[in-house]
């Protein structure tokens, strides 16, 4: 999905819901649970935040060549969420 289409359908649900509606995060299709969200973050800005010296990034995966993405950083468990998320998303 890319920002475009995420602000579309966003923009989508506001129109029909309200723009005060909350949204979370629905993660495991196996085992669902909805999630808070507690920002949005890009690639850029994560390798920007990593210091080399620092232990807790030694091991960090991230691709310092793919910059042109954005996260959506979860922000803990809510409730268990439902299989039916993945069958009527679009």
């Amino acid at each position: 999905m890319t920002v475009d289409q995420l602000i579309e359908r966003l923009t989508e649900y506001r129109d029909a819901m309200g723009g005060e509606v909350e949204v979370r995060l629905m993660t495991q299709e196996k085992w669902p649970f909805e999630n808070r969200i507690v920002g949005l973050v890009s690639a850029e800005e994560m390798n920007e935040a990593c210091d080399e010296d620092d232990e807790d990034y030694e091991d960090d995966e991230s691709d310092d060549e793919v910059e042109n993405m954005v996260y959506i950083v979860e922000g803990g468990q809510i409730c268990y969420g439902s299989k039916r998320a993945w069958e009527a998303a679009h």
